[in-house]
């Protein structure tokens, strides 16, 4: 397995990790004298990391794999939905926001996938790389502002906002190409 594909190998396993953080109640919200929000952050971070490094690596190092190619949006997947989940689970983002973004991720993931099947490929566009940006933003802004720090949580909320309206914008435009492909 070459370095860029254990990265994203790194990030499916950093999930379960940050969902058990995120989700546990731990006596003084503390894990090792940490606040558990700060460690939140700090796992999703270095997830979010994982994610354009790989990518960068697999390209800079000519590796791109199949494996790679597939495997890729799985984890920002299982990432983004675990992290979103949780935080309608911690009661600081909107449920209705969260269904409108993972119903995005599911379909355009859904058409990705037979366009592939079809052997064509339907790259990312820049819309959805913005989309994925503030869903960034917005997660670790959340997750920092779970323990009340107002700003953190304005940002999330603006940067939720965001992800949400570029999700909506670019699952349109996913739309759009396959149905142009005529798949």
């Amino acid at each position: 397995m070459n370095l860029p594909n254990a990265l994203t190998v790194g990030r499916i396993f950093l999930v379960p990790l940050l969902v058990v953080v995120l989700l546990t109640k731990f006596e003084g919200r503390q894990i090792f004298g940490v606040g558990k929000e700060l460690v939140g952050a700090a796992i999703f971070g270095i997830a979010a990391l994982t994610d354009v490094l790989d990518g960068y690596l697999a390209r800079r190092r000519k590796q791109i794999t199949t494996l790679g190619q597939l495997m890729d949006p799985l984890a920002d997947k299982l990432l983004i939905t675990a992290a979103l989940v949780s935080l309608v689970q911690m009661d600081v983002a909107p449920a209705w926001m969260v269904a409108v973004i993972l119903g995005r991720e599911f379909a355009v993931t859904v058409l990705r996938s037979i366009a592939h099947g079809k052997g064509v490929v339907i790259a990312a566009s820049v819309m959805g790389k913005i989309k994925m940006a503030a869903e960034v933003t917005a997660i670790l802004a959340l997750i920092l502002g779970e323990d009340h720090l107002q700003q953190f949580y304005v940002i999330g909320t603006i940067a939720l906002w965001v992800a949400m309206l570029t999700a909506t914008i670019s699952g349109v435009d996913y739309y759009r190409r396959f149905a142009r492909i005529g798949l």
